[in-house]
Order: C-alpha cells, then sequence, then structure tokens
C-alpha cells in the first residue's frame, strides 16, 4: 500500500493502460473564420495513458469535450479540437509557446485563451475505456475479384 502511496501510479492488471496525472490543453479552430480558442494548461490528476506507447487513452473524448463546449456555451460549432498532452509541466510549457508564438507571430487571428474558470477538462473513467475497447469494429477481410 505505501508504494502506491509514493508511486501516484496505479496500473490496471487486466489491460495495458497506466493510470496518471498529466497536463494538457486544448486548441480549437475553424476553417471558416479566423478566430481559434486554447485553453490554459490544466492538470489532469486520473487520466489514462497507453502503458508501452504513451499514448493518451479516448483522446477523441477529450476533444469532444471542448467541441461541445464551444457549440453549446460559446456558439461556435464545427470546430476542430485537438488535445496537447504531456507528463511534466516543463515539456507542455513549451508546447504551448509554440502553438501560442505561431498563432499570434502575425496576428492573422484572434487567439482566445479559455480559462479554467471556462472550462475544465474531465477525466475519462476506465468503464468508458473498456467499453471502446469492445465496440472496436472488426477489420474486414480484402476479397479477391475474380478474373473472367
Amino acid at each position: 500500500m505505501a508504494a502506491f502511496c509514493l508511486c501516484a501510479v496505479y496500473c490496471d492488471a487486466q489491460s495495458n493502460y497506466v493510470r496518471q496525472k498529466i497536463y494538457a490543453f486544448g486548441f480549437a479552430a475553424s476553417f471558416n473564420d479566423s478566430v481559434v480558442y486554447v485553453t490554459d494548461i490544466q492538470e489532469i490528476d486520473s487520466a489514462w495513458v497507453e502503458n508501452k506507447t504513451g499514448f493518451l487513452v479516448s483522446r477523441s473524448n477529450y476533444s469532444l469535450q471542448l467541441r461541445e463546449y464551444l457549440a453549446e456555451k460559446r456558439h461556435e460549432p464545427n470546430r476542430t479540437c485537438i488535445i496537447t498532452y504531456a507528463t511534466k509541466r516543463k515539456d507542455i510549457d513549451k508546447k504551448y509557446l509554440k502553438l501560442k508564438s505561431k498563432y499570434t507571430k502575425k496576428n492573422d487571428f484572434s487567439f482566445q485563451v479559455l480559462t479554467s474558470a471556462d472550462f475544465k477538462f474531465l477525466p475519462i473513467s476506465p468503464l468508458e475505456i473498456s467499453e471502446q475497447k469492445a465496440t472496436k469494429p472488426e477489420k474486414k477481410k480484402k476479397r479477391k475479384k475474380a478474373s473472367l
């Protein structure tokens, strides 16, 4: 039990996922206008990450949270949303500054920051992960065309 408290990383014995703290921010843009939205850097305590690859599990659901917020609260539907994350604060700070400088350098875009008071990512539960795993579509077998 003491090792668990010191480690702060929990391994799921039935899968290849690790629950750990990550730092993340969201980005949303549209091809139809010049307004881009960026969340501030947020700490997500119980995010699930693939053990071997380090990929954030259910990244699309995190992006969907931002997209739904913008559609409902800001009346900005059809935004393309992404989430950027890192396990170390200094790594996410570098990514954030690089993205910010890219969009504020030429003043071609209106850069809108969404604070944690405006929008906050909610962690995805392990139940949602197992449901996704169970509903993955099967690969279709390729048929060879019959020659005439």
